[in-house]
């Protein structure tokens, strides 16, 4: 199963181009699946039916891997998993850039990464995952962390998180003792949603890189850490 978002990202005429294809073999059904990359787009993988790459194993967690694309490259992060990602047969703890031919494993499970190059219009869209088109709608699911799973969609244009305290008043209410009392706020500008540290004890981190106050943009499938707690981004 995937989602099908339709494309924000001209290349080629009015169709996008696919990049890349993610192949493995479903071991409750042995089938050989094959999910199609465009230019630009972000595939979670994991349990949870919410992903793009849905893996019915226990072990696997609820979101545990999101595949993005930044500057030409199509990187890999581990969204706080409790078993870990490995490509390669190493395991990642940072965001690592993928390469034609490299072994994605999570756990026994194993995904190969592989190149192409097609318009979009030429492939079967069922295997299709390209951009969302962004309308400034967002949601943030928890990967790791107290409230694994959960999920926040950002209705309005300004979203403040922090600790859950009884006298909190934010939007988003975290029960991580890492978390500050402010932590960090989210702003729709002109359609694009940025992010802010309100400085933060611990600090706020994008794709592992962090944010100060000046602030950052988010782009669909960051991975956006609060403390200890670690959420992906999804233009919803």
């Amino acid at each position: 199963m995937v989602f099908i978002h339709e494309s924000s990202v001209m290349t080629t005429g009015t169709q996008p181009l696919v990049l890349a294809k993610i192949l493995w073999e479903d071991p409750d059904t042995l089938r050989r699946e094959e999910f199609l990359l465009a230019e630009g787009a972000s595939a979670t993988i994991g349990r949870a039916d919410s992903n793009d790459i849905i893996v019915k194993e226990q072990r696997i967690s609820r979101q545990h891997a999101v595949i993005n694309y930044r500057d030409g490259v199509f990187i890999i992060s581990d969204l706080g998993s409790a078993n870990g990602v490995y490509v390669n047969d190493t395991k990642i703890e940072r965001p690592f850039p993928l390469a034609a031919g490299d072994i994605i494993r999570l756990l026994s499970l194993e995904l190969r990464f592989e190149s192409a190059y097609v318009d979009v219009g030429q492939v079967d869209n069922t295997t299709l995952i390209t951009v969302p088109i962004n309308t400034g709608t967002g949601v943030l699911t928890i990967s790791s962390g107290p409230q694994d799973g959960n999920r926040f969609y950002l209705v309005r244009n300004r979203v403040t998180i922090g600790r859950a305290t009884s006298s909190a008043d934010w939007e988003i209410c975290l029960q991580d003792p890492s978390v500050s009392r402010p932590h960090a706020v989210l702003e729709l500008v002109e359609s694009i949603w940025v992010l802010r540290d309100l400085g933060s004890a611990n600090g706020t981190r994008v794709n592992d890189a962090p944010v100060n106050e000046k602030g950052r943009t988010l782009r669909d499938g960051d991975v956006i850490t609060f403390g200890n707690t670690v959420a992906v981004f999804r233009v919803s």
